[in-house]
């Protein structure tokens, strides 16, 4: 068995593990290291900021302080010490700690409830379509609450969520009528 004894050439490992950049999806991506920047040509001489775009961007953000209109409708809101479920007109709405994700109603395929045995978490997970889920779990103050938000919950999945059964039943009516127009001119 051989080995290099004092070879310096070798290169640093890259991967998920010593760059979370890695990963796509994860981070933005890593735009080099620096000695890479000091070296590359047009770094700094090409590049110019352009202020009326900055100016646009920052009087446009400021119109979208105001909140939304709620529509006459149910919304479920829940919450603990870290974790926070909203689900309205908009969408649902998940926050742990300093996470957050938002769905809107036509980005989600079904939503699960589930009660612990013992203990007082109530876990929603969202799953969308593309086979994915995202659970969250919230303390209740007592066991007694997670009626409350099922029935609450279920109100607003009810009013807002679309579970494919009305697309299924409209494309189950139009082949009924193109198998009529077949028999038809048959």
């Amino acid at each position: 068995m051989e080995q290099r004894i004092g070879s310096s050439s070798s290169k640093p490992l890259e991967g998920a593990g010593f760059d979370p950049a890695f990963v796509p999806g994860l981070t933005a991506p890593a735009t080099g290291r620096e000695e890479d920047t000091k070296d590359a040509p047009g770094t700094d001489e090409d590049v110019a900021v352009d202020d009326t775009a900055t100016e646009a961007v920052t009087e446009a953000g400021t119109g979208d302080d105001e909140p939304e209109p709620a529509p006459d409708g149910p919304a479920f809101e829940a919450s603990d010490r870290r974790a926070a479920l909203v689900a309205d007109h908009r969408g649902v709405r998940l926050k742990l700690d300093d996470q957050e994700c938002e769905f809107r109603w036509d980005e989600i395929g079904a939503v699960e409830t589930e009660t612990a045995r013992f203990g007082k978490r109530f876990t929603v997970t969202v799953h969308t379509p593309d086979r994915r889920w995202y659970p969250i779990e919230i303390e209740a103050d007592s066991r007694r609450r997670f009626a409350e938000w099922d029935a609450a919950l279920d109100e607003v999945l009810d009013a807002y969520f679309d579970d494919g059964a009305e697309a299924a039943a409209d494309k189950d009516d139009a082949e009924d009528e193109v198998e009529a127009e077949t028999a038809d001119r048959v």
